[in-house]
């Protein structure tokens, strides 16, 4: 049963590499940027609805749920992951649009590095919270 329960865990993980690999050499030969993103993320949905509608692949990964029901606990760990990385990837883009513009600001005035500063930080602070609520539904299994 261990082999199944390792391929079961494998599956989605080589799927995104795999798409990983796709996009990159699809960015490299010349595809607009856009549409390997685009691809990434429909890859995730695909991954996501497949953990969602086949359970036993959450199973896979909580092979030691001590007294608990192992799909509630895998399910507890799919929402910490998927908070944390939704979360992730909005800091990500708030950061990514904050930063240059900090950046300019800071090059034109430096006195403004103090009020560019917090609004880099407000970026981050979606991605702490995101980590913070994974780890609250972490504690509760």
């Amino acid at each position: 049963m261990e082999i199944m329960e390792f391929v079961l865990l494998a599956v989605p993980v080589v799927f995104l590499v795999g798409s990983v690999a796709l996009a990159y050499k699809a960015v490299k030969s010349g595809a607009k940027r856009k549409t390997a993103v685009c691809t990434q993320i429909a890859s995730f949905c695909i991954v996501g609805l497949a953990c969602l509608i086949f359970p036993m692949t959450v199973n896979a990964a909580d092979a030691t749920a001590a007294g608990m029901d192992s799909m509630a606990s895998g399910m507890g760990m799919l929402a910490a992951a998927l908070a944390t990385g939704i979360s992730g990837i909005g800091g990500g883009i708030a950061v990514a649009g904050a930063a240059p513009a900090a950046i300019g600001a800071t090059s034109e005035d430096p006195k403004a590095f103090g009020k560019s500063l917090i609004f880099v930080a407000l970026g981050e602070g979606v991605a702490l919270y995101g980590l913070l609520v994974s780890i609250l539904i972490l504690n509760k299994f």
